[in-house]
């Protein structure tokens, strides 16, 4: 949709026409300091939480209380095998198969267990391919896996990063790189979505691409699960990993996501490291009687340690929603929300504000990055200041990011009605 009004009353039209508004109710709404629900624009940094999320997890103590150790095997939702009930629902977010996707740890730790598998140096190939900016956390990870493996990030770490003066990256600059260094790189690692510009990666094509020049395949998709359409099974990636309290509003902290593609699963020599809940669950409860580990085929057979079921359980009332709604349907309006609000930016000073974010709608999710070049921190203290919280970033740029599940077209007509007031 192109044909877009910048009066309050098409905003209220769009409201009206939307077939996924009634979801906004599913959600609580933080209030503002004068009343009334405040402007959020921060789901890519915390969703907010689902009112069914109270019920998930009053169940469970109940249960907890009520039954005790008995409620692994008798509670209402058995905790024994309570990672289980994500099985399809991830498998459907992310686009994979039952039994590719388990839910568990976090996001970090994820990555470690999948570089354990998947970063395999050896005196030939030994480097790895991230892209820029990177979030902190994965640096950190990469260059201690480097380290682990006796090598130093100088020598062993490739950045793709934005041509000079640019502030996303291409595809091309980075088959360019393949083309040079593939033959000595073991992991490409990057970003589904990137966390500071909001760039969509082509991952499809990535993926065909380092896999001609034989290294593996891993995506970080703290930005892009429940954001953006995945197909990570038919685009063969190796591994994925992600958060849950972005996008997926599952609470602070809440239980990580992690992909291996069924190829891998199958395999169970791999190398990894093992824990008691990827045994096989036919020999679990068997311990010191049978002490060699034989992992469970699938994603599953990286799990270390039992789910967590009290972090699990606001992950169920949200993922229930996202099966209501269906992310076609959740990426159709995100695309209206996101493209509205790039055309309200648009009436507004050039010379202050640049949305850094790719303009094609394929090239991006519900994000945009806004680039203040006059005064950036005052500008997020006076967004904040009038019922708006969206997210800052050093040096100097604002990320918003309309969410399909609970913003409204309103929602971002009042935003850029404050954006119009604050010089």
């Amino acid at each position: 949709m192109t044909d877009y009004r910048a009066d309050e009353g098409f905003a209220r039209e769009l409201d009206a026409a939307d077939p996924l508004r009634a979801f906004r109710d599913r959600f609580h709404i933080p209030t503002a300091r004068g009343g009334g629900p405040v402007i959020y624009l921060c789901g890519n940094s915390l969703g907010l939480q689902p009112k069914d999320a109270r019920r998930c997890i009053e169940q469970e103590l109940t249960d907890w209380a009520d039954l005790a150790v008995e409620a692994h095997f008798d509670g209402r939702s058995p905790w024994y095998c309570y990672h289980e009930q994500f099985t399809e629902s991830g498998a459907r977010l992310v686009g994979a198969i039952p039994g590719e996707v388990v839910m568990m740890n976090s996001l970090t730790v994820n990555l470690h267990l999948m570089m354990i598998t998947f970063y395999r140096p050896t005196p030939r190939r030994y480097k790895i391919l991230i892209d820029a900016p990177t979030f902190p956390s994965d640096t950190y990870a990469v260059k201690s896996q480097i380290r682990y493996h006796g090598r130093e990030p100088d020598d062993a770490l490739i950045i793709a990063g934005p041509r000079a003066g640019a502030h996303t990256l291409r595809t091309e600059d980075i088959a360019e790189i393949l083309d040079r260094d593939g033959e000595h790189i073991a992991l490409v690692l990057f970003s589904g979505v990137n966390f500071f510009t909001g760039q969509v990666m082509d991952m499809p094509v990535l993926t065909a691409l380092a896999h001609r020049y034989g290294c593996a395949v891993g995506f970080d998709l703290a930005h892009a699960a429940g954001n953006v359409p995945l197909h990570l099974h038919n685009w063969n990636v190796d591994f994925a990993v992600w958060c849950s309290y972005k996008y997926l509003n599952a609470g602070p902290g809440a239980v990580a996501g992690c992909f291996v593609h069924d190829r891998h699963g199958r395999n169970v020599d791999l190398p990894r490291l093992a824990g008691w809940w990827g045994n096989d669950p036919t020999e679990r409860f068997k311990m010191h009687l049978l002490p060699e580990f034989h992992p469970q085929l699938g994603a599953a057979g990286w799990q270390v340690s039992n789910p967590p079921i009290m972090a699990l359980a606001p992950l169920r009332a949200s993922l229930d929603i996202f099966d209501e709604a269906g992310m076609p349907a959740l990426r159709e309006k995100s695309e209206r929300l996101t493209g509205y609000l790039q055309f309200l930016i648009d009436q507004h000073s050039r010379d202050r504000f640049e949305v850094i974010t790719p303009r094609a709608p394929a090239e991006r999710g519900c994000q945009l990055s806004i680039l203040d070049r006059q005064s950036p921190r005052d500008f997020s203290r006076q967004l904040k200041a009038r019922g708006v919280i969206a997210d800052f970033r050093e040096p100097n740029v604002i990320r918003v990011a309309p969410t399909p599940l609970y913003n409204s077209f309103h929602d971002v007509w009042n935003f850029s009605r404050i954006l119009q007031e604050i010089r």
